[in-house]
């Protein structure tokens, strides 16, 4: 049985078994729960993944590549900030583990991700989502929703080292509602639609792809 000696072990067991709780509820497979470690010391890392927690999601290529190496190899890591290309290289190359990027927002950056991928020849694909500014807010990044269909078409068809994962949005939060609550907006509900009639050109049965939807305090939704 999995550890639960400090804090950090403790609320990972309980927020596991929340969504579980939840997805038996609603009939739906459980979430990935992926720890945003991002400014975390690998001590509290580690404390985490004592309680079987083994995806992590950090925002910076160097601290990324620094804590890789610190860290058990079946660390499934997810890049979850937003990645110049001049940092693809290092990320490749200093994270043999690395499982997804998560925001991959233009053609530009999944052939550079594509190739640097080939050429670490790893012995499978990279997972990778289109991050999408559902919100369509300044403050954040991604692309616009009309954009989605057609980039991920690019690296579906473009990228033969990338694994199209899903799309990684983010909603605004409501705060006129008397608890916060999530909002997508309509540029939100046409892109997911858009995608969701795109997926059967994929032609592929045994991939289910996911959504990434939401922010810190939103795991009921």
């Amino acid at each position: 049985s999995p550890r639960m000696t400090t804090p950090i072990g403790e609320a990972c067991v309980v927020l596991r078994q929340r969504t579980y709780e939840l997805s038996t509820r609603l009939k739906i497979k459980p979430p990935r729960l992926v720890a945003v470690s991002k400014t975390k010391p690998v001590e509290m890392l580690m404390q985490a993944y004592d309680a079987e927690q083994r995806a992590f999601g950090e925002n910076y290529v160097q601290e990324l590549v620094d804590k890789a190496p610190r860290m058990p190899p079946d660390v499934q890591w997810h890049f979850i900030g937003h990645l110049q290309s001049n940092k693809v290289k290092a990320l490749v190359a200093g994270v043999p583990n690395l499982s997804v990027i998560e925001t991959v927002d233009s053609e530009k950056l999944a052939s550079l991700i594509d190739k640097e991928w080939k050429i670490a020849a790893r012995d499978r694909p990279l997972n990778v989502m289109v991050q999408v500014n559902t919100s369509e807010e300044d403050s954040k990044s991604g692309l616009a929703p009309e954009e989605a269909v057609r980039l991920s078409t690019f690296i579906h068809e473009r990228c033969p080292s990338l694994h199209l994962m899903g799309l990684m949005t983010m909603g605004f939060l409501d705060t006129s509602a008397q608890s916060a609550c999530f909002q997508v907006g309509d540029g939100g509900c046409s892109c997911w639609c858009g995608f969701a009639s795109f997926l059967p050109s994929l032609h592929n049965a045994e991939t289910s792809y996911m959504p990434y939807t939401g922010w810190s305090s939103s795991g009921d939704l």
